[in-house]
């Protein structure tokens, strides 16, 4: 089946013609739209682009930093005001990969992939929607769990809040084929403390469910504690708390919910992998 390529100048053109096209994809990197398409997936007949140059933006001036959707994993890794996020941006793929894959685009990765992802929901982050209601922000946590709901809207740019200090956000994806593996699991921790005690705890993990997700029994584990042995063991205990990992060849579910308390226990103690 023929497919047609339409190439817009403005978001919004782009994202009216995505919303009112069912058999419409979006096009950023075309590292999952170019997927399945090269499978053999007959429900797209429409490609959607845009070359506006907003979703290229990246402001990182503020304590809350934004990035275009179309921004690059290898346009983070050169931003020296983003490196809280290059071991993130690092993790993903290999090199080719991280120069045509987006930020926009991981929001939309199945497990086990999107581990950009994870980082931004352990950092509060937020998605910009173009659709038919206009533009808006919305929770990074509710857009994943309406994601599927989303397919008229365009993903312009996410936000995240900067980590006050360098130990406050802490990430680690492990993978049995590195750098560019899927996801066994993803886990990214922020950690801010007022007092020498834990306060507004964020943990998000990836491969724990068909997207990433919070680890909300962890959290409050460790709210308004100090970080120390009794709290980690308490959080790394809770860590599979509400989760639904999957069968896939990587990893089994069963093994998913008994590592991911190892792995937690480790990142938030600040041990190697």
């Amino acid at each position: 089946m023929p497919v047609t390529v339409k190439t817009f100048q403005a978001v919004g053109e782009a994202a009216s013609a995505l919303s009112s096209d069912r058999g419409a994809r979006y096009l950023g990197g075309g590292t999952l739209v170019m997927r399945d398409l090269n499978e053999g997936d007959v429900s797209i007949v429409t490609v959607i682009r845009a070359t506006d140059r907003a979703l290229q933006g990246i402001d990182a001036a503020g304590a809350r930093i934004r990035i275009g959707a179309g921004v690059t994993f290898a346009r983070v890794l050169a931003e020296r005001d983003l490196g809280f996020l290059h071991p993130a941006a690092r993790s993903i793929g290999g090199p080719a990969v991280r120069n045509m894959g987006t930020v926009g685009g991981n929001l939309f990765a199945p497990a086990p992939f999107g581990d950009f992802t994870v980082a931004l929901l352990a950092l509060d982050g937020m998605v910009s929607l173009q659709g038919g209601f206009g533009l808006r922000d919305m929770p990074l946590e509710e857009f994943l769990q309406s994601r599927d709901r989303q397919a008229g809207a365009l993903a312009v740019g996410v936000s995240c809040i900067r980590p006050a200090s360098t130990d406050a956000f802490r990430y680690r994806k492990i993978a049995r084929i590195k750098p560019k593996g899927g996801s066994v699991i993803t886990l990214a921790a922020h950690l801010p403390q007022s007092g020498g005690r834990v306060t507004g705890a964020r943990i998000a993990l990836g491969s724990m469910a068909p997207t990433a997700v919070r680890a909300k029994a962890a959290e409050r584990a460790l709210e308004g504690r100090p970080l120390d042995a009794a709290a980690i063991s308490a959080a790394a205990a809770a860590a599979g708390e509400g989760t639904a990992p999957a069968d896939n060849s990587l990893a089994s579910a069963w093994y998913r919910r008994e590592v991911v308390g190892v792995h937690l226990r480790r990142l938030l103690s600040g041990q190697e992998s």
